[in-house]
């Protein structure tokens, strides 16, 4: 009986199938697409929330970075006559060039969009918003021969580094906001230039954003260690109690934060009191510690401090003490034990800790423009200077750009030497 069920579910071929006559192997790589196709369905609601928040984002930041229609939208009768006239001569443009550009002008002043093109042009070259604005107002009055009246409305259209300029950025995409983030620009003939030391800007701020976040992660990690350890050693209820004022800091406002390391740290405030209370230093020598490169380093480094204490302490408390008592039992003294044996069964905590820290400190700006002053604020304090008051987007999102880039070749020379494999947050 048993022989005949069996030969029941073998079909002619030999292969098995299941009661409803579906051989079994296509049965199971159906089951196995259902699975899939339910995993899919409860991953789709996160995959969209980071595409709407984190990819559309950084695919619209790269695009703003090169982006430059303003020109050629507004001035649409002017640029393709433009992309005729030879810049490196010394002839001004034609009669032609310049009747369209009046004519773009009047169109300029009904859409009320010459003003765009000037902000757009002062980026690269000073002037020309007040160009656009003088000329935007007589665009009306403006009669043949045109070459004549634009230049008696503003001498600058009599200028041939004027109409440089203007052919150069009349593209539709520009590398200007890139070279303005490296402290470089164009002449007005288009040669690349890198701006004297006196007038470099952002390189020193990428330089000093990459080794102050450098040092707090080091600074974080030397304080999160011993505390870490303690709270993996201690009884249970202990160190849930200390857990407790470790995740303190997140409880409390950043800016309440913030404030209590200004009174703490200004001149007139707590430490300095104390100090000169101890006649550790007189009241006319009380320490600068805000407002400069210290006070961005204290504050961000307590603030960032539990990011490091918890990936170190999760990996801490896998770690059998009896590692140690055998590495003792073997001869070891406690130091060589903690070094050779505890330390390396760490790293995996270290390095998550540490890439954790280093790359929110890279991008943090309110601590800095709190109390960092004009020694201690970061490249992010300058990109959202740039997104919220001098509108350059688009120097704002090369800067973004060139900051995501540093961090993603920092994150493959890690990956290399750490390995991103030896990563784990428990």
């Amino acid at each position: 009986m048993n022989t005949d069920l069996a030969q029941s579910n073998v079909n002619e071929s030999g292969e098995m199938i299941t009661a409803d006559g579906v051989p079994l192997r296509i049965s199971l790589l159906r089951a196995k697409k259902r699975a899939r196709n339910r995993a899919l369905l409860l991953v789709a609601p996160l995959f969209l929330f980071i595409l709407v928040t984190f990819f559309i984002p950084i695919i619209s930041m790269l695009f703003r970075s090169v982006e430059n229609q303003v020109v050629g939208d507004v001035l649409h009768r002017t640029v393709p006559l433009l992309q005729q006239w030879d810049e490196h001569g010394s002839d001004l443009p034609n009669e032609e060039i310049y009747a369209a550009l009046a004519e773009d002008f009047k169109e300029a002043f009904e859409n009320k969009s010459a003003g765009s093109v000037g902000r757009r042009l002062n980026y690269e070259q000073s002037g020309f918003s007040g160009l656009f604005r003088s000329t935007n107002r007589k665009a009306r009055k403006l009669e043949p021969p045109f070459k004549e009246a634009l230049i008696k409305v503003d001498k600058d259209w009599g200028d041939i580094d004027v109409w440089r300029v203007l052919k150069r950025e009349s593209g539709s995409y520009t590398l200007s906001y890139y070279l303005a983030a490296l402290d470089s620009s164009y002449t007005p003939t288009g040669e690349v230039y890198k701006n004297d030391a006196s007038n470099s800007i952002y390189l020193p701020l990428f330089w000093r954003t990459l080794w102050m976040s450098l040092l707090i992660t080091v600074l974080c990690l030397i304080l999160a260690y011993p505390i870490s350890y303690l709270l993996s050693t201690l009884p249970i209820k202990t160190s849930n109690l200390l857990m407790i004022l470790v995740l303190l800091p997140f409880w409390t406002s950043l800016l309440v934060r913030t404030s209590a390391w200004i009174a703490l740290l200004q001149k007139e405030g707590v430490i300095n009191d104390l100090l000169v209370a101890i006649r550790f230093i007189g009241d006319d020598q009380r320490l600068t510690m805000i407002h400069n490169a210290t006070g961005t380093i204290v504050a961000m480094t307590h603030v960032l401090l539990p990011f490091m204490v918890l990936p170190l302490y999760s990996v801490m408390k896998t770690i059998p003490p009896s590692y140690m008592r055998a590495a003792r039992s073997l001869g070891a003294t406690p130091f060589t034990a903690f070094v050779r044996i505890y330390m390396p069964n760490t790293v995996p905590g270290i390095g998550a800790g540490a890439i954790l820290v280093f790359i929110i400190s890279i991008g943090y700006y309110i601590t800095p423009a709190l109390v960092g002053g004009q020694s201690g604020t970061l490249i992010s304090n300058f990109i959202a200077y740039h997104l919220s008051s001098s509108l350059n987007w688009g120097l704002a999102a090369a800067l973004g750009t060139i900051l995501l880039g540093a961090v993603m070749v920092l994150y493959i020379v890690y990956d290399k030497i750490v390995g991103i494999d030896n990563m784990k947050m428990g």
